[in-house]
């Protein structure tokens, strides 16, 4: 099991299966520092051919990106945005089977991992699963938007990216986001199940039929994270010029 003291994602590789777990003792928010270890962690997976298992602490999968480092400067939030649609992709073109076990709520980044993974279990429960960017006066990027058309059905993707639709576990799963609901003490097991049933797979097969199934998909996603980087550079030197063009005209040189 590979976690340091200060880590907050651990690795666990046992026959052919990696359980990849994010526990930042709090909301496992998604940080530069976050996106670092959990990349590593799919190293260490793709490395092994493992097929993937990727949870959360308690009753927290993930709350999403950590807004405070949007105040830290442009080169942070950037890092940290473009990181975690990159991270999505990458799950989403994964070599071996992705099984998300969301134990708990899944906001905005925390939703978008979540449409990011091949199965998606759930746990019956009082959790929150929404992309709750527009509640709370974030325009949403064009990576998510593009990971919500591509997984959501379409009678809910308007509402989950323009309406912040809150779901359930149990209404999720009409809507997308996941595939099954199970009882709390009940996910480990059932996780654990699929993950063997996964690993039995031809996993050469599986990967050449999900780059050809979602080739299409994986494009689109690309060129939309080109448009959010050229989208937040745009904005970050916006606001970096703003407090200059304040200025009277005589303190300009």
């Amino acid at each position: 099991m590979e976690k340091a003291k200060d880590a907050m994602v651990s690795c666990t590789i046992e026959n052919g299966i990696a359980t990849i777990v994010m526990d930042d003792g709090k909301s496992n928010l998604i940080s530069p520092h976050m996106l670092d270890q959990l990349n590593r962690a799919l190293d260490r997976a793709g490395k092994a051919n493992a097929v993937v298992v990727l949870t959360g602490r308690e009753d927290i999968f993930s709350a999403g990106f950590d807004l405070k480092i949007l105040k830290t400067g442009v080169i942070n939030a950037f890092k940290m945005l473009i990181g975690g649609f990159s991270l999505s992709k990458r799950l989403l073109s994964f070599p071996t089977p992705v099984i998300i076990s969301c134990n708990g709520h899944a906001v905005a980044m925390g939703a978008f991992l979540l449409l990011s993974g091949d199965y998606r279990i759930g746990v019956e429960g009082d959790f929150k699963i929404v992309a709750n960017e527009v509640e709370i006066g974030l325009t949403v990027p064009y990576a998510p938007i593009e990971i919500c058309r591509q997984r959501l059905r379409s009678a809910h993707f308007d509402k989950a990216v323009l309406l912040s639709q809150l779901h359930s576990p149990q209404t999720a799963v009409d809507a997308g986001f996941l595939d099954d609901v199970v009882p709390r003490r009940d996910l480990q097991n059932i996780t654990h199940q699929k993950a063997k049933q996964f690993a039995a797979l031809d996993l050469k097969a599986h990967y050449q039929s999900k780059l050809r199934m979602r080739g299409k998909m994986l494009k689109k996603l690309g060129k939309a994270i080109r448009k959010d980087k050229f989208d937040f550079f745009l904005k970050g030197i916006k606001r970096v010029l703003k407090p200059i063009k304040s200025r009277p005209a005589s303190a300009k040189k």
